[in-house]
């Protein structure tokens, strides 16, 4: 008896660890590819100098605390609206529904867009994007805030995992693109110290 009492103790810690590694398997991949995009002539955002002497992107420690999963509400009659970037020029946008999360026992909401101009590709019809800042910016991470990608959820919650969230482009090469900046009601006054780091040594 006691030997099937203590399989049955066991297996719910079974259970919980591999869901920890299964996300935690899914940040690494986003790492990997996203180092290997950087890596790639074809793809990286870099130039020069900056090109050949990328090794690998920092990152934060993953943490189960900045995956959460986030009360969505799907924003109802929403207007197509200009967001400016950092060039000067603007792109299409809407918003798409707002996500309401629980951090360190406090509620902070994001806004979620649709980019106009993506969703007339099959690729990204179902494509969200989430710009934010945050107390990090400036310091460990890019001044101009962090980017999520998402993919629209099925109901009423959507999963954020900070560990994903990534520097635009321009924080590495400010001459050839424009990236969306964040919006007002974006910006967290929080830390999240979760996914790509930044040292600035783009823009010496």
């Amino acid at each position: 008896m006691k030997k099937y009492i203590f399989i049955f103790l066991l297996f719910p810690l079974l259970i919980f660890s591999q869901k920890i590694s299964k996300e935690e398997s899914e940040v690494k991949k986003f790492q990997k590819e996203l180092n290997e995009e950087y890596l790639n002539p074809k793809e990286t955002p870099l130039r020069g100098d900056n090109f050949k002497n990328f090794k690998a992107h920092p990152f934060f420690p993953i943490s189960s605390k900045y995956r959460m999963t986030a009360k969505f509400a799907k924003t109802k009659n929403a207007e197509p609206f200009e967001l400016p970037t950092s060039s000067g020029k603007t792109k299409s946008y809407r918003e798409y529904g707002k996500a309401t999360f629980d951090l360190d026992g406090k509620s902070y909401t994001l806004t979620l867009y649709q980019s106009l101009d993506l969703i007339k590709q099959k690729k990204y019809k179902n494509y969200l994007f989430l710009p934010f800042r945050d107390a990090t910016n400036q310091k460990e991470t890019y001044g101009g805030g962090k980017y999520m990608d998402l993919t629209i959820p099925k109901g009423n919650t959507i999963v954020l995992d900070f560990n994903k969230s990534y520097q635009p482009y321009c924080a590495y090469n400010a001459y050839d693109y424009n990236c969306p900046i964040v919006p007002e009601e974006n910006k967290l006054p929080i830390e999240i110290r979760a996914g790509v780091m930044y040292e600035d040594i783009y823009h010496h």
